[in-house]
C-alpha cells in the first residue's frame, strides 16, 4: 500500500494528475513563497527613515527637564545619536559629581534644581532661609539659616529646628544692604538661636573676619563674656584677583581666621567677583573654572575647614552666567563642570 506523505491531508486521497508533476513544481513553489514572505516583512521607506533619524529637539530637551520625562520613542532607541556624549558647551546633569562631606552650594529655586544638586556632588546646601527649597530633592542635606533680626521668631526658629542639625547665624550683619545689625543687637537675640539646640554657626560677616576689633571679633568677644555658644565660624570671601594667586589669597584669609579663633570654619559663600561702582565684574569662564578646581582642592586639604559652599548653584535670572554652576534645565557651566569634578 502506498505510503501517504506527511504533508498530504489524508492517507487514502485519490491520485490526481497534479501528483505526477509535484516533484517538478515544488522548487518553484518554494521560491514564490520565500519572495512573498520577504515582501511582507521588510520595513517600508517611512519606517526606515524614522529609524535612522536623530531624536527631535523636543526629545533632547526632555533629557534635562526637571520634571518626569516621557518614555523614549522607538526611534530614539535605535538612533545613532543616542549614545553620543554631551558637548563641552552643553553638559546635561547625570549624577556624576565627585562627592565630599565638606562640599556644598548655596541655592535658590530654578528649573532642574534637584537634578543639579545631585549632579554636582553636593553633600549639603543652604538657601538663606529656615526651611528647604522646593524641588531640591533629598540628595543633599539642608542647613537652615536665621537671616536677620526679623527672622528671630517662634515660627522661623521652630522651622529651622525641624529642618536641620546645624544652624547658620545672621547673614552679613556688617552690611547695610544685608541683615544690617549692630553687634549689641545680635548678642541680644543670640540666646534665641542657641535655644534651638542645633549646632550653631557665627554670623557670617562680609569682610574683615580676621581683623581685631572688627564686627566678628567684637561679637565673639561679647558671646564669650556672656557664656554664649558659637560652635563654628561662618565666612564669606570673594576674590577680585582673577590670576592663579586667588587661591593663595583665599587660603591666607581662612588661615588667619583659624589662627585668631581656633574654631572650625564653614566658608558659605565664595567665588571670583570684582565689585565696583558700576557693578560686578566677572573673570572668564576658564578663569572661574580653574579657580573652582584649585580652591576646592585647597579647602579639602585644610583639616579645620569643615564645610564650604560655592556661590551659587544656579546662574542669575537675568542671563549673565556670573558665578553660577548650572543653567536652567540642570546644564552645567564651565565652572559647574569643574566644581562637579572637584571635592
Amino acid at each position: 500500500m502506498e505510503q501517504t506523505p506527511p504533508s498530504r491531508p489524508g492517507r487514502h486521497a485519490r491520485r490526481s494528475p497534479l501528483r505526477r508533476w509535484w516533484p517538478a513544481l515544488l522548487p518553484l513553489l518554494l521560491v514564490v513563497l520565500t519572495a512573498a514572505a520577504w515582501t511582507l516583512t521588510r520595513p517600508g521607506p517611512d519606517l526606515a527613515a524614522e529609524a535612522a533619524a536623530p531624536p527631535s529637539s523636543s526629545a533632547s530637551a526632555s533629557a534635562v527637564a526637571p520634571g518626569p520625562s516621557p518614555a523614549p520613542s522607538p526611534s530614539a532607541a535605535v538612533s545613532p545619536s543616542a549614545s553620543r556624549k554631551p558637548s563641552p558647551s552643553a553638559s546635561p546633569a547625570g549624577g556624576t559629581g565627585r562627592r565630599s562631606a565638606k562640599k556644598g552650594v548655596s541655592v535658590w529655586e530654578f528649573s532642574g534644581l534637584g537634578t543639579a544638586l545631585k549632579d554636582v556632588g553636593a553633600s549639603w546646601y543652604y538657601n538663606w532661609a529656615s526651611g528647604p527649597t522646593r524641588g531640591a530633592g533629598s540628595s543633599a542635606a539642608f542647613v537652615p539659616m536665621i537671616w536677620g533680626a526679623n527672622s528671630v521668631n517662634d515660627g522661623e526658629l521652630a522651622r529651622a529646628k525641624a529642618s536641620g542639625r546645624e544652624l547658620l547665624g545672621f547673614n552679613e550683619p556688617d552690611f547695610a544692604s544685608q541683615s544690617n545689625m549692630s553687634v549689641e543687637r545680635a548678642l541680644e537675640l543670640w540666646p534665641r538661636l542657641q535655644a534651638t539646640g542645633l549646632r550653631l554657626g557665627s554670623p557670617a560677616v562680609a569682610v574683615g573676619a580676621d581683623k581685631p576689633g572688627g564686627w566678628l571679633d567684637r561679637f565673639l568677644s561679647g558671646a564669650r563674656d556672656r557664656g554664649y555658644r558659637v560652635d563654628f565660624i561662618t565666612l564669606h570671601w570673594y576674590g577680585s584677583d582673577f590670576s592663579p594667586a586667588a587661591v593663595d589669597h583665599l587660603r591666607d584669609y581662612v588661615q588667619a581666621v583659624w589662627n585668631r579663633y581656633h574654631k572650625p570654619i564653614w566658608l558659605t559663600e565664595y567665588a571670583l567677583i570684582k565689585w565696583g561702582g558700576s557693578g560686578a565684574v566677572f573673570p572668564t569662564d576658564a578663569q572661574q573654572a580653574s579657580f573652582a578646581t584649585r580652591s576646592t582642592a585647597m579647602l579639602q586639604s585644610l583639616s579645620y575647614v569643615e564645610r564650604y559652599a560655592w556661590f551659587a548653584l544656579p546662574t542669575p535670572k537675568e542671563g549673565n552666567q556670573g558665578t553660577g554652576l548650572y543653567r536652567p534645565g540642570a546644564v552645567a557651566t564651565a565652572a559647574g563642570r569643574a566644581y562637579r569634578a572637584a571635592g
